[in-house]
């Protein structure tokens, strides 16, 4: 169920790797190196890679090559449109870049993300409830005939699931609401973020979206995996080897599966 969020951050990562002539895509191949016997997925977050511009996306296309291609890609783009702009997203995603799956917003309505659904080895995550504290202010938000505006859109997903291409983001952050939404739609595969840094709760989060096989549902963790453990040897001392840095995240991403494990029913 391991889903690692590629999202590197300069300002976090171990120093020795801001010494490299590529340090964002050092920084991830190792990552992927020592995580991709635990990981089904990968989840690179386009912001991080934007925000350096035209750089930042040769980063991001170099990362992609690292990526053995038996694990899952994710792009977390969050991106819909009017039908003809989504219709160049999901080019751009699914034929350029060759993604897997991809993260839409829902609120511009089917026509917005219809041309993602087109591609029907591909799969589309609709955003439900996510894992922010600003979900109350529009996901949360009761309609006029008591339900929640998530509710209605996970309605809308299991209706547009035709290819069974069609999953959700749903947060770690909300283990009831998670609970409620794997009930109300069994068959849909589920990206829960927010267990970590976030504040969500791994057990819960595997209680809560797995499907009755025990299966469909990916669990991202991002700072957890790269950040916190690589940071520091036990002793105290900051890692500043390679091999250091890729056996911490190993371990780190072992002791997840494992835990995870732990939690199936």
């Amino acid at each position: 169920m391991l889903c690692i969020g590629l999202d590197p951050d300069l300002e976090k990562i171990p120093p020795l790797f801001l010494k490299m002539s590529d340090p964002v895509a050092t920084f991830n191949r190792a990552v992927i190196e020592a995580t991709h016997q635990f990981a089904v997925a990968y989840k690179p977050n386009f912001a991080f890679y934007e925000s350096r511009g035209a750089a930042g996306l040769g980063e991001l296309e170099r990362t992609l090559e690292f990526i053995p291609e038996t694990c899952i890609t994710i792009a977390d783009a969050k991106r819909a449109d009017i039908g003809n702009t989504s219709k160049h997203y999901a080019t751009a995603f699914f034929e350029i870049w060759k993604f897997d799956c991809v993260t839409v917003p829902p609120y511009m309505g089917y026509d917005s993300i219809s041309p993602f659904l087109s591609y029907s080895d591909k799969l589309t995550f609709i955003l439900c409830l996510t894992s922010n504290s600003g979900s109350q202010d529009f996901e949360e938000a009761k309609l006029e005939n008591g339900q929640r505006l998530y509710e209605r859109v996970l309605e809308k997903a299991v209706e547009w699931n035709k290819s069974g291409n069609v999953g959700v983001v749903v947060g770690a952050t909300k283990p009831e609401q998670l609970a409620e939404l794997r009930k109300a739609a069994p068959g849909l595969v589920f990206l829960i973020p927010g267990v970590g840094a976030q504040g969500g709760d791994l057990r819960a989060a595997v209680r809560n979206g797995i499907d009755a096989n025990g299966g469909s549902a990916l669990i991202n963790l991002s700072r957890a995996i790269l950040y916190d453990p690589a940071q520091k040897s036990a002793s105290g001392i900051a890692v500043n080897d390679l091999d250091t840095f890729k056996s911490r995240v190993a371990v780190a991403a072992e002791q997840t599966v494992t835990e995870m494990r732990t939690h199936l029913p």
